[in-house]
């Protein structure tokens, strides 16, 4: 049977189950993608060089509700849609929404500006869908996983974490949350001790495949957010 990795969103509501904590809001979404990117570079600096944090914008033309991701890109992890410049920008969270979600839309050729997306991670690339249909010319703003160092030639195929990754970051990030929240300290102890254990799993297993590109423990890169 095939196995099927979940979204960052699964994983960052796994995360937050696991530290005790509900996800709720959208400062909840951006504590976490923080605490993924703090852990991505303590990879790097174990010497794991597998994932960055990028942020990035999109043109977003009137009519056209689909756009195509770069190549490199593993999942959407914050989007916005953007109006007006300099002083007067103003950034609004889009609402992620699945693909049952999205196919009950009972017009989706409304237009209007958006308030919706939905991210396909297909095959050969990662796609995303406006709901409303841009009424104009708009900007995406996003912040996006993306492969590095010879991973991102298979993430553009796979367009996928792999599978084997999935518990690591899942319990990493479980175990970063919790440090940010004082009602989940009894956690942060046994969180961090499963966090180590699946990094080593995780890890070990990479070690004796010849796909997954390790860098020195010495090299430290920075990465978007």
């Amino acid at each position: 049977m095939a196995v099927v990795t979940p979204d960052l969103p699964d994983i960052f509501e796994e995360a937050y189950e696991r530290a005790g904590i509900e996800l709720n809001t959208g400062y909840d979404l951006r504590t976490a993608r923080r605490s993924l990117n703090i852990m991505l570079l303590e990879w790097q600096n174990r010497g794991l060089n597998l994932f960055t944090i990028d942020e990035g914008t999109l043109a977003i033309s009137a009519g056209t509700a689909t756009y195509t991701m770069p190549v490199d890109t593993i999942d959407v992890i914050e989007h916005n849609i953007r109006t007006g410049t300099g002083t007067s920008q103003v950034d609004t969270a889009l609402e992620r929404i699945s693909v049952s979600n999205y196919a009950a839309q009972s017009n989706k050729n409304t237009t209007g500006k958006p308030s919706q997306i939905y991210v396909q991670r297909l095959a050969a690339e990662t796609k995303v869908t406006l709901w409303p249909v841009p009424d104009t010319a708009y900007t995406l703003s996003f912040f996006r996983l993306k492969g590095i160092d010879g991973l991102s030639t298979g993430i553009g195929t796979t367009a996928a974490i792999p599978p084997r990754f999935v518990p690591c970051l899942v319990a990493g990030l479980a175990y970063q949350i919790a440090m940010k929240k004082p009602e989940s300290a009894a956690r942060v102890v046994p969180l961090k001790q499963e966090y180590e254990y699946q990094f080593e799993l995780a890890a070990g297993e990479d070690s004796e495949t010849a796909s997954i590109r390790f860098v020195p423990h010495n090299t430290f890169l920075m990465g978007g957010g």
